[in-house]
């Protein structure tokens, strides 16, 4: 499906409390501000105003963005795969053999949404998850890059 969206379960959760948020807590806020502004008078000439209504295009932009993305999500089963090779929703170890004093660098594979690379949470569509996807431990593959590198999948996990 064109529209689909991968996700691991907490991903579906996030999205869902972000949601909540926006409409219990973001929304009132902006319509009080709103309010407020209305009350200085002249909304020509009021950057309150304008200010407020541009966040409060933001948040209903957002609040169907999720909607969408909640209505074409498609959730990674982590506990129906099988840790023999990778897959989206998996937390996998590598090694990079391009570098003599490599440290084993440890990911897990997430739809591109829930891409967090600073907190070890790398893309299904990115060169490192397309190269891993699909080969199991002690298999070395080549990540396909501007200047190609290889990595060592030394385990492969699937987090509950």
């Amino acid at each position: 499906m064109a529209n689909e969206v991968l996700l691991t379960q907490s991903g579906v959760e996030k999205l869902q409390q972000e949601k909540e948020d926006l409409i219990n807590i973001e929304r009132p806020k902006v319509i009080e501000e709103l309010q407020l502004a209305r009350s200085q008078g002249d909304l020509s000439e009021n950057a309150d105003y304008d200010a407020a209504r541009d966040k409060q295009a933001r948040i209903e932009s957002r609040i169907k963005e999720i909607e969408q993305m909640l209505m074409h999500v498609t959730i990674i089963d982590e506990s129906q795969l099988d840790s023999s090779v990778a897959k989206p929703g998996a937390t996998v170890t590598i090694l990079d053999l391009s570098e003599s004093d490599a440290q084993p660098e440890v990911y897990q594979i997430v739809g591109s949404t829930e891409t967090d690379p600073l907190n070890g949470k790398i893309s299904n569509e990115s060169p490192l998850a397309k190269a891993i996807i699909d080969h199991g431990v002690n298999e070395i593959v080549s990540v396909g890059v501007a200047e190609p590198y290889e990595v060592k999948i030394l385990n492969i996990e699937y987090l509950s």
